[in-house]
């Protein structure tokens, strides 16, 4: 072994496999569960476990050591703790960074009885003094529906866990679940107003609670090479279900609203603060659930607040209007609405005080509706539109109209029983081929070389991996379990060249290894020709498989081979 330990190309391997192994950093001792991310606004994250950014706060991978000083080291462990809590109550998570006092929320819904109640509050009225128009705040007596809160049971706490990473391979979405959505833009997008959707939708997924996502471009071949042509975005959310990324990733969320058809505000912008909190969201108790035909509608309402500019612009609109008198001196509106549109649909329309003409006014509430067969039902869809109209109050609306091509939805067991297989297909490829090999040459010290030779090049692909951030998934593993293919095809050609030489005592050992060379070559040539157009095929699905292939097939070519020949051809001199 000595001698070869001098051999640059053996050297040079065993440099590239040392950097590969670093880079993965193999830590089979690795146990317990990490935080991966934490929602925002809930429970934990009130209670300072927290990271940078914006709508979820992604975590930096804090390790859960104790929940109530109960020792945690499982997924499972976990959430069977955090499902026998209780609200009000206040727990202890200890972290690898600090220890956080976590109390507990109930989950509340107000519901809107079939009474009434007379409540007293507070209202601006516009009074002349002295020539002048002054505001004076008195007390109003109205009339509305009562409610009452329901307990429903525990708020969630916030906290989404999984288990520490072993290593630093990053799986892909077939290994670890979730949910794949390939979207299709309506017209041909610029490089730059691609980024600007991809960055949009981004912000979007982000504000609307979905995290550990990837959003992606990619673009099929070009007609002339057969492809469509047509460009795609692909997005993958781990952990999210079908339901939870669909409607939201597949609206413009066009929002505007008008008056007098005169554009007052848009979504994004124009809105400075959108509430998300029950104390100014949800169903609005002043219109609650009625029933509608043969269903049931109810209403929802939250406050937002406008940005100066578009306080002006409403100003500018309706200190124009005429005044519309009403039932009493309180109740006088301006002659146009304030008309909401979503997508180039109206969702509502506000009747606008009278005092509030000419006024720029940047705090106001926003309304809409949800209907369905029940009173449930009914909610439910008023909160759901609540939700998304929320989301597209804050981020605005898409440059463009997107439509789902294809959903892929994976669950996370499933996932572990992908990657559990794949591990196994693995292991028996290699084995397999090692036994092929002894069996064709009977001899150790060229089935060893190739077996070891096989490692390497897997063990330099998952470095390589690691090093530019790809994900490893079933196509990856495909294209590395291909890669072994070859690769072994090439040894066996560089032993067969060099055997048949050196038994017809035609050839040297160097010269045998020439001609195996020529022949590997002119292979690596037409694989890669063939892998290149295979990674913008099928709208990039197929990219990890391809630039795996590529990619541990140049480092076979360059690495592997030439350290194999050089072993190869150290221990047949001997022989």
């Amino acid at each position: 072994m000595r001698p070869l330990l001098k051999n640059w190309k053996v050297l040079l391997l065993l440099s590239f496999l040392l950097i590969s192994i670093l880079l993965i950093s193999p830590r089979p001792w690795n146990d317990g569960i990490v935080v991966r991310s934490v929602v925002k606004d809930s429970a934990s994250y009130d209670a300072g476990l927290r990271g940078s950014s914006q709508g979820i706060a992604l975590v930096s991978r804090e390790k859960i050591l104790a929940f109530d000083n109960v020792p945690v080291s499982s997924v499972d462990g976990f959430n069977s703790l955090v499902s026998s809590l209780e609200p009000n109550k206040t727990f202890l998570l200890k972290t690898s960074k600090s220890l956080y006092s976590i109390t507990t929320e109930w989950l509340t819904e107000t519901i809107v009885l079939n009474e009434t109640e007379t409540v007293v509050r507070e209202e601006f009225f516009n009074e002349s003094v002295n020539g002048s128009f002054v505001q004076v705040l008195r007390n109003v007596s109205v009339i509305q529906p009562k409610t009452e809160i329901k307990y429903i049971g525990l708020e969630p706490v916030g906290i989404n866990v999984e288990p520490i990473s072993k290593t630093n391979i990053k799986k892909g979405l077939d290994l670890q679940g979730g949910t794949r959505v390939l979207l299709q833009p309506e017209k041909e997008l610029s490089s730059q107003d691609m980024d600007i959707l991809i960055g949009n939708m981004q912000q979007r997924l982000n504000v609307y609670g979905l995290s550990d996502l990837s959003i992606r471009s990619a673009q099929d071949l070009p007609t002339y090479l057969g492809g469509s042509g047509r460009q795609f975005i692909i997005i993958e959310i781990a952990g999210a279900t079908e339901e939870e990324v669909k409607d939201v990733v597949s609206r413009q969320g066009k929002f505007e609203a008008t008056i007098a058809n005169v554009t007052v505000f848009r979504g994004g912008s124009d809105i400075t603060y959108v509430c998300r909190t029950p104390d100014c969201s949800g169903i609005d108790p002043n219109r609650g659930c009625g029933s509608v035909g043969d269903g049931f509608a109810c209403t929802f309402s939250f406050a937002i607040s406008l940005s100066q500019e578009a306080a002006s612009r409403q100003a500018d609109v309706t200190k124009n209007l005429k005044i519309i008198p009403g039932a009493s001196a309180d109740s006088s509106y301006l002659e146009y609405p304030l008309e909401l549109f979503l997508d180039n649909e109206n969702v509502d329309t506000l009747q606008i005080s009278a005092e509030l003409k000419g006024r720029k006014v940047t705090d106001i509430t926003i309304s809409g509706s949800g209907s369905g067969l029940t009173s449930q039902e009914a909610r439910q869809e008023a909160l759901k539109n609540m939700k998304r109209l929320q989301t597209i109050l804050i981020t605005g609306s898409l440059p463009v109209q997107l439509s789902v091509v294809k959903v892929d939805t994976i669950s996370p067991s499933l996932g572990e029983n992908f990657l559990y297989n794949a591990i196994i297909a693995g292991i028996v490829a290699i084995f397999g081929v090692g036994i092929v090999v002894f069996a064709r040459y009977r001899l150790l010290k060229i089935t060893i070389p190739i077996m070891f030779t096989m490692i390497s090049e897997i063990v330099l692909i998952l470095g390589f991996a690691v090093l530019v951030g790809w994900d490893i998934d079933l196509a990856a593993i495909a294209g590395i379990i291909i890669v072994v293919g070859t690769g072994v095809d090439h040894q066996i050609v560089i032993t067969d060249e060099v055997l048949t030489g050196r038994q017809k005592h035609q050839l040297s050992l160097v010269q045998g290894v020439k001609n195996a060379f020529s022949i590997i070559f002119m292979s690596y040539a037409t694989v890669a020709v063939a892998l290149i157009p295979l990674a913008f095929a099928g709208a990039g699905l197929l990219k990890g498989f391809a630039l795996t292939s590529l990619a541990g097939a140049t480092f076979g070519v360059i690495i592997a081979r030439p350290a194999f020949s050089a072993i190869i051809q150290h221990y047949l001199e001997r022989s």
